[in-house]
């Protein structure tokens, strides 16, 4: 692309919020909003289609591939020298759903 102000301002505005992230805190706490946001959409989903109980099943197979989607990003040996924040971020909201959804059976046995 030609170099632009536009492009040049994007550029920039992009480099100093990664910058931004780079610090260890702003880092770990964007991990913990993607563990409760992954918690949220644990609660969210598992209500959602015991509500409706037409399609728990495909909603079930949906959510365990796209589990297992994020595991293969997150531990393959391409990724592996390469853990961006995205990445972890993705993980982390698996665990976090994945944890809801550990809870909510732990509701509905007891």
């Amino acid at each position: 692309m030609q170099n632009t102000r536009l492009v040049t301002l994007l550029d920039s505005i992009s480099r100093r919020f990664w910058q931004w992230l780079s610090n260890p805190w702003r880092r770990l706490s964007l991990l913990i909003i993607s563990f409760l946001f992954g918690f949220f959409l644990g609660t969210a989903v598992s209500t959602t289609a015991g509500q409706k109980a037409e399609l728990d099943i495909v909603v079930a197979g949906f959510l365990v591939l796209l589990t297992e989607v994020t595991s293969r990003i997150f531990y393959s040996r391409s990724w592996l020298g390469k853990r961006t924040l995205w990445v972890e971020s993705l993980n982390i909201l698996k665990i976090g759903f994945t944890y809801s959804l550990f809870i909510e059976a732990l509701k509905l046995g007891s």
